[in-house]
């Protein structure tokens, strides 16, 4: 039994879809990174521990995109020893002396609302219409 090919005939234009597929190309995604990259080094900022302030202020971020991947990193240039100032307060450290300094979670706390509110623009950048 031979089988009748299919055909379809449209009229009318794609101007809403053509809308729709180019707003979906032109996300931006690295401006709403941008914007909270200065307010999480001022939330980190805010919470570092302070000894001489040299830590706290010495925060910085990046961010990046390649093949349709994001991110934003948080730095802090303050090196003693070799070792990260933050990191050291944050997970703790020994002494010269043979002692402990316990660490001190300041980081995640810091920096939860601020990728809870990245979390929510980029949501909203996506899936807008």
């Amino acid at each position: 039994m031979a089988r009748a090919p299919i055909t379809f005939q449209t009229t009318g234009k794609f101007n809403k879809t053509t809308a729709y597929l180019n707003r979906l190309k032109q996300n931006h995604i690295l401006t709403i990174l941008e914007r909270y990259g200065s307010r999480g080094v001022a939330a980190l900022s805010a919470a570092t521990p302070l000894d001489s302030g040299q830590a706290a202020r010495s925060w910085y971020y990046t961010v990046g995109q390649q093949g349709g991947r994001y991110w934003i990193d948080f730095h802090n240039n303050d090196i003693e020893g070799g070792a990260p100032v933050v990191i050291l307060i944050h997970f703790g450290h020994g002494t010269r002396n043979g002692g402990y300094v316990q660490g001190r979670d300041f980081i995640n706390p810091a920096l939860a609302p601020i990728f809870e509110a990245i979390k929510n623009d980029v949501w909203k950048e996506v899936s807008k219409v």
